[in-house]
């Protein structure tokens, strides 16, 4: 099991998750990832501030979107950090949802075909290609090239991806797919989707590193992890998959009125009305009982564990026994 880090705009300032950063490379984290969602902060900054602050942990940007961002602008992005990092640029490419893409006016339901065109595009621009490309989403001319080398030809490109179609695409094209495991009982059909993409064309399913996002609140104190939560749940919950939903005996349904709640800025009564139950979408508890969960997650077929959310009560504490326990764990 290989161990990422996500770290979501609710955990501080830029130069607050930077900190985090270097204690999770301290940890033993191997990947760190920012989520780039739409009027959060901008994780092309983070991202680069990170490369200048650590040495050794992979930094990537999740739901980098061919939509509000072009091809053409992700490419130098991605070919820019890997030089400032000195070779540990990833890449997440797709979207987490319609639904925030949306709300700029931009129609994000070709988002398959899109996310499709925009790897081919980025992989050939890296490569030094001229990438004179005809297709449904992107017409380019023979003007489209780098005007500089990059460091490496091939970067790796993860596919950030939901539902069965976009899943198994990210399986077919992807060298990792990025689902969200939230709720982690969700891994059992997103891991399957996942692989049938890769075994349409042939491919090893085993090459795909499938680094699912489980959201995580971990504390050496047992009563501790369940309200730190609420916050996201509330906030993000809504725009769960349905079939990840029902894998805990929930659906979007029982979100609506934390939505309404949302919607009309009632953030801090949303929080309240989280239930228990709602909780069961995250991996929770001590670092024993959060090893445990992890070790499922290997069962149904994931990776790389992509650590996001709250973290914990304390992430700083979170992170310190995750290195101190929970890593050493699947090390040896």
């Amino acid at each position: 099991m290989k161990f990422g880090i996500r770290f979501i705009d609710y955990l501080g300032s830029i130069k607050e998750r930077v900190a985090l950063t270097v204690l999770a490379e301290q940890a033993g984290f191997e990947y760190v990832w920012y989520p780039h969602d739409t009027f959060m902060h901008n994780t092309w900054v983070l991202t680069s501030a990170a490369a200048v602050s650590t040495s050794r942990i992979k930094i990537g940007s999740v739901g980098t979107n061919p939509f509000t961002t072009n091809p053409a602008e992700i490419a130098t992005y991605i070919a820019s950090l890997d030089e400032l990092s000195e070779g540990r640029a990833v890449l997440g490419l797709g979207l987490h949802t319609h639904k925030m893409v949306e709300w700029t006016g931009i129609d994000a339901s070709n988002a398959i075909n899109a996310t499709r065109e925009a790897t081919e595009i980025i992989r050939a621009l890296l490569r030094g290609e001229v990438v004179n490309y005809q297709g449904t989403q992107f017409h380019w001319t023979d003007q489209c090239y780098l005007r500089f080398k990059p460091v490496r030809t091939e970067i790796p490109i993860y596919i950030c991806s939901f539902g069965p179609e976009y899943l198994a695409l990210s399986g077919e094209i992807g060298d990792g797919s990025l689902p969200m495991i939230t709720p982690p009982e969700s891994a059992s059909y997103m891991v399957p989707a996942i692989t049938k993409g890769a075994i349409a064309i042939n491919r090893d399913p085993n090459e795909v590193d499938i680094s699912g996002c489980a959201w995580l609140s971990l504390s050496a104190n047992p009563a501790a992890p369940t309200d730190t939560l609420r916050k996201m749940i509330s906030y993000f919950g809504w725009g769960l998959e349905e079939s990840a939903l029902e894998t805990v005996g929930l659906s979007a349904q029982d979100f609506a009125p934390i939505k309404a709640l949302i919607d009309a800025g009632d953030y801090q009564q949303a929080q309240d009305s989280v239930t228990d139950e709602m909780c069961r979408l995250a991996l929770a508890g001590t670092p024993k009982q959060v090893i445990t969960q992890i070790e499922r997650l290997a069962d149904l077929g994931i990776t790389q564990v992509n650590l996001g959310g709250p973290i914990g009560p304390d992430p700083k504490e979170a992170i310190r026994l995750m290195g101190e326990q929970v890593i050493p764990y699947f090390q040896s």
